[in-house]
């Protein structure tokens, strides 16, 4: 019987060592659309998530966290805005970064906003592992994130699109996500063009292998990629999730 929920990505926690990450993004072609696609393994890959710098303000844009991170000896190898955010660019929903609860799960119904087209979810990183999970069922089961971000709608609950995507739906927006596999990879996502949430939801669960995939954002979609010489500066945008390398050790 398959594992269910959150436990079934606890069991993938591997004992090798982080390495430097490498580039990993490509385009992909889906359904007559055109995506760029970036997969990580959190096992071997730094995986983490960014608000604010060192002076308490967010930093806005991905070029800045770029920056930030070289000035520290790291190397920001991929990024791209992770959920919606306020006026203060502060993030909408459960905010956890490095440990701290900085915002607190948002479980409001309600609203036009696609944050609260339930059900939403949750992605979150743990120490080689990471998932994506509907709010409830995070809540329930409280995997051991050391990030986490929530956003909405989901994509695809459990190999299934989420139930309010309609395949006849015509609201196409430029849009970004993140999805999870049987084998625990995460695969991130944006569109090119246009599409709407059906294909993007269908490029997850089928084209991409995603069990669970969560819609992060819509219009701001940003994607940092230096491979692929492309840093898009769509200001101002709030939470970014990013990968990080640092240089071996004795290197100059």
């Amino acid at each position: 019987m398959r594992r269910s929920g959150i436990a079934a990505w606890l069991v993938l926690v591997g004992l090798a060592a982080p390495f430097p990450a490498t580039a990993a993004c490509a385009p992909r072609a889906f359904d007559g659309a055109s995506f760029t696609v970036c997969a990580f393994d959190p096992r071997r890959d730094d995986i983490r998530l960014f608000w604010k710098g060192g002076d308490d303000r967010p930093f806005g844009s991905l070029g800045a966290l770029a920056d930030a991170l070289q000035k520290r000896g790291e190397r920001l190898v991929f990024a791209m805005n992770a959920g919606m955010f306020r006026e203060d660019q502060s993030p909408v929903g459960l905010y956890i970064e490095n440990g701290r609860r900085l915002r607190g799960v948002d479980t409001r119904d309600g609203g036009a906003s696609n944050f609260r087209m339930k059900p939403n979810g949750v992605f979150w990183i743990g120490d080689g592992v990471a998932g994506v999970a509907e709010t409830g069922r995070y809540l329930a089961d409280r995997p051991p994130a050391r990030y986490a971000t929530q956003s909405g709608p989901m994509l695809v609950i459990d190999g299934r699109i989420h139930p309010k995507i309609r395949p006849d739906g015509t609201s196409a927006k430029i849009r970004n996500g993140v999805g999870v596999d049987d084998h625990g990879q995460v695969t991130f996502a944006i569109a090119d063009a246009p599409v709407t949430f059906d294909v993007f939801a269908r490029l997850f669960r089928d084209g991409l292998g995603a069990r669970d995939a969560l819609f992060l954002d819509g219009s701001l979609s940003s994607l940092y990629a230096p491979e692929l010489r492309r840093d898009d500066e769509l200001l101002p945008i709030g939470p970014i999730v990013g990968v990080v390398s640092r240089p071996a050790v004795g290197s100059n």
